[in-house]
């Protein structure tokens, strides 16, 4: 499996190569939003999950068969992956060597949770733009909301995240996903907003769950609330970004549909027409393309999910252990 996809359409980042240095679901949190599962692997352990050489020589493929063309441009290269990349150890030397490669700015997108680890912090601020996420402004919603791993304290994540902006001079651009009676109260709003000041974030940009989530009760709040948001977050630099996303998925690299498919939808969940635009390269009729999600879905590799009146393709979720 391929360690590097994309470019794929980022509501933040424009056209982002994602670079996935984390085994499939390996992450110190199992959100109610997440749009890949539940987590099957919980840990807190850094280590390498992949030979970081191998990841920095596919980077280095994937961006020379970008800028060999001319209508092609990435605007981030993003490490983020299927779980919490910053629990690859050699995240740093990574985001590194991928800046001597290209003059293309880097980006981490994390819950931020290892951010009281000062190797965490070291390592990310070799990062242009650094994305952690804050959920939540007490320990009650923290645990309701991100699940955390045993070993997660919110105290300590919050303190890692202001420690972080202190010693950063990158941009730090901060994500609250909003879930429906869980965190869009004014007073949870309130308490957000008391965690955010201290890091200072550049942006903080309010998001929904706008794929299937990991609950299906996690749904995105009313107008209502989402407006009530950005009343109370206005002074921490909010953007909105609860509309879909809109651009192209890459496809370049493959050599057929369904590989192109599976590869993509494990990191991204896809719209049906947003698979069908994709595979248009190939040059195969709609018909094709949905013959080949049939195949795929009848092997049990990917399945089909009906969310907010839409159909969303997603891969079928590993069974893993906990430490």
């Amino acid at each position: 499996m391929k360690k590097v996809y994309g470019p794929v359409p980022s509501r933040r980042l424009g056209r982002s190569l994602g670079v996935g240095p984390i085994p499939f679901k390996t992450c110190d949190y199992s959100c109610v939003y997440c749009q890949l599962g539940r987590t099957t692997h919980m840990t807190i352990q850094r280590k390498d999950f992949f030979p970081p050489e191998e990841m920095l020589n596919e980077i280095r493929r994937v961006i020379e068969v970008e800028s060999s063309h001319s209508h092609s441009k990435i605007d981030f290269v993003t490490f983020v992956g299927e779980g919490e990349p910053t629990l690859c150890k050699s995240l740093g030397w990574l985001i590194r060597k991928t800046k001597e490669i290209a003059d293309i700015p880097t980006a981490v997108d994390t819950n931020g949770s290892l951010l009281y680890r000062e190797d965490v912090r070291n390592d990310l601020s070799q990062a242009d733009v650094v994305m952690p996420s804050l959920d939540a402004g007490t320990a009650e919603t923290f645990r309701r909301i991100n699940r955390p791993h045993r070993g997660i304290d919110f105290e300590a994540v919050v303190e890692g995240m202001e420690k972080f902006r202190q010693e950063y001079d990158g941009e730090i651009w901060a994500e609250v996903m909003l879930v429906k009676g869980l965190n869009d109260s004014e007073e949870e709003l309130e308490a957000i907003k008391s965690r955010l000041r201290p890091i200072e974030p550049n942006r903080t940009y309010i998001n929904v769950p706008i794929r299937p989530p990991a609950e299906p009760w996690a749904v995105p709040p009313d107008k209502e609330s989402i407006a009530l948001a950005h009343a109370i977050l206005s002074d921490v630099n909010v953007v909105d970004i609860t509309a879909e996303e809109t651009g192209e998925f890459s496809a370049e690299g493959f050599t057929n549909p369904e590989d192109a498919i599976l590869a993509i939808i494990r990191r991204h969940p896809m719209r049906e027409e947003q698979v069908i635009d994709t595979l248009k390269k190939f040059e195969v009729e709609e018909r094709e393309v949905h013959d080949s999600l049939t195949r795929l879905e009848e092997s049990g590799k990917i399945k089909k999910v009906k969310y907010r009146e839409k159909i969303f393709w997603l891969t079928m979720e590993e069974k893993r252990g906990h430490d």
